[in-house]
């Protein structure tokens, strides 16, 4: 989890409110962070990943003001209209789509304030932004760059400037291999022909993202007073949010936030908007899940106590908050509100005798025989993508889509794993190879027979790739797995449009067919951008249990 450190006077300031020593440490850890000390003015704390907004001391003071009850409520905060636009070519389309961008004024930068900016760029880079693969953003000196601004592509060796804390001018490409910060990124433009770029109206190229700025237009410094924001991924909303965080941590720092124009090609959209959006919740659902008897007055004043406003049987969310999805996250706000330390303890009526399931058991021998062969263990999420599930894997499986995507990059549940295990290679291309790795899941199918109406099965997924895998390789790594299981198996040839032709077969367990086990399409590599071939199997745990 990112840690970050607070000047503890200014943070006290932030606050409005001086509390003791031993108060703030116990408010700060109640808060649902984890307080590491209190040491020389200086606070460190660890925030949770779900809490992008927290990644900031203005950002921080914000929430713990509210929860001491000095200034509770929904914020808000002004924005004026800059005229300024950002003009967004076609060229961007399939390189880095979107961006979202601000303009604050007034700000009186300091070398402390200018550490607090590029530690909440950083923080958020790494936990919100994924190291910069959904998230990148730029920061600039908004009286060094002459609007309108164009976010545009073009080849690598057209785009010739000199990167932030480089001697010399150096092509894109160049950057890549060069610069640090391009050697630390540069898998992330790897493969493509067109780099993005921000330049001005002057044809002064800001940053190449998600890498670098320039070191003429794209440097803060004690002199700034006017600062330019962008932030450039693959999702609107995400970026959108990852903007309001920053804006408001600046309007905190003493900014004034201005609007800008972003002109695509099919439409213009004005940015930021702070504009909370509404998440109604029921009250019985509510004190379901906490155990307790809350009233609408009650659930007023605590709600309001974590920022929110209310109305009516709805929340008011703040527009910088990237972690509500869903009124089971109302209720953990509540909770925290209400006070962990004021639940009553409660003895359960049952008792019961702890052990480990036996599909637990199954899994755990299974990780000991990967592991023993040298694979990699790794965790993946149950929520991903259409694009993921299906687009890049050549298949039409049925999906179960969730009602309320925030992002596109999380709006079904997963039907098989090795979609998961291919994205791990795909993040980690830029390691060294063989790459075999291994990983547990969930999947979901729509089951009309299941109360539910979905079937939950746990399977195993395993994906290897080198220059020379092929399917004797994969084989034989399900053929180990299985015989320290004691399972005897067979595998019948069978056809899969994620695999090659001729190699790809069904395994077989006492007539019940448990497992894929294959190579994968090139063109799926390609899809994944990946460079070598990938041998996978993809076993049912849950059945494979019957037979143990």
């Amino acid at each position: 989890m990112p840690t970050i450190q607070m000047n503890h006077e200014v943070f006290e300031k932030l606050v409005g409110k001086k509390l003791p020593l031993e108060t703030l440490k116990d408010r700060i850890s109640m808060l649902g962070t984890d307080l590491e000390k209190i040491e020389d003015n200086v606070i460190d704390v660890e925030v949770f990943p779900n809490r992008p907004d927290m990644l900031s001391e203005q950002g921080f003071a914000r929430a713990l003001s509210s929860f001491i009850g000095v200034k509770t409520g929904l914020r808000k905060f002004p924005i004026k209209k800059s005229g300024e636009k950002v003009i967004i070519e076609k060229s961007v389309s399939k390189v880095r789509p979107y961006t979202a961008c601000a303009i604050v004024k007034n700000l009186k930068f300091n070398n402390e304030k200018i550490i607090e900016v590029i530690q909440l760029q950083e923080k958020l880079h790494i936990t919100y932004g994924r190291k910069r693969k959904k998230v990148a953003i730029g920061i600039y000196p908004f009286e060094k760059i002459t609007p309108p601004i164009r976010f545009k592509a073009l080849k690598p060796e057209d785009i010739k400037f000199r990167p932030l804390e480089f001697p010399k001018e150096i092509n894109g490409r160049q950057i890549l291999s060069q610069h640090p910060t391009g050697r630390d990124y540069g898998h992330l433009l790897e493969g493509m022909d067109m780099y993005p770029i921000f330049v001005d109206s002057k044809d002064n190229i800001l940053s190449m993202p998600p890498i670098i700025n320039s070191h003429e237009v794209g440097k803060i410094s004690d002199e700034t007073k006017d600062v330019f924001i962008e932030c450039s991924g693959f999702d609107f909303k995400v970026l959108h949010i990852c903007l309001n965080i920053i804006v408001t941590a600046l309007h905190d720092m003493g900014g004034e936030i201005q609007s800008m124009e972003l002109v695509y090609p099919d439409k213009t959209i004005v940015t930021p908007n702070l504009d909370p959006w509404n998440m109604p919740f029921k009250l019985d659902y509510i004190n379901k899940w906490l155990g307790l008897d809350l009233d609408e007055k009650k659930v007023k004043v605590l709600l309001e106590k974590m920022g929110y406003g209310y109305e009516k049987g709805h929340a008011l969310v703040p527009a910088y908050r990237a972690d509500v999805l869903h009124p089971l996250d109302l209720a953990e706000d509540i909770a925290i509100s209400y006070g962990y330390e004021n639940f009553d303890a409660i003895i359960p009526n049952v008792a019961t005798i702890g052990q480990q399931s036996k599909i637990e058991v199954l899994k755990d021998r299974i990780t000991e025989s990967l592991v023993g062969l040298g694979l990699i263990e790794t965790s993946t999420y149950n929520l991903t993508s259409k694009t993921q599930q299906n687009e890049n894997m050549l298949t039409h499986i049925p999906l179960i889509e969730l009602q309320n995507s925030i992002s596109t990059d999380f709006d079904v549940l997963r039907n098989w794993v090795t979609p998961s295990m291919i994205e791990v290679l795909a993040n980690n291309k830029h390691h060294e190879y063989p790459q075999e790795v291994f990983g547990f899941g969930t999947v979901f199918k729509k089951d009309t027979k299941q109360e539910t109406g979905i079937l939950e099965n746990e399977r195993v997924g395993v994906a290897i790739t080198s220059e020379d895998v092929d399917f004797t390789r994969v084989l034989q790594v399900f053929d180990s797995m299985m015989r320290s299981l004691g399972v005897e198996y067979k595998v019948e040839e069978t056809e899969h449009d994620s695999f090659i032709p001729g190699r790809v077969g069904r395994v077989i367990v006492k007539g019940k067919k448990i497992a894929y086990i294959g190579e994968i399409h090139p063109e799926v590599i390609r899809n994944w951008k990946l460079d070598y071939p990938i041998g996978v199997f993809e076993l049912n745990v849950t059945e494979l249990l019957e037979f143990i």
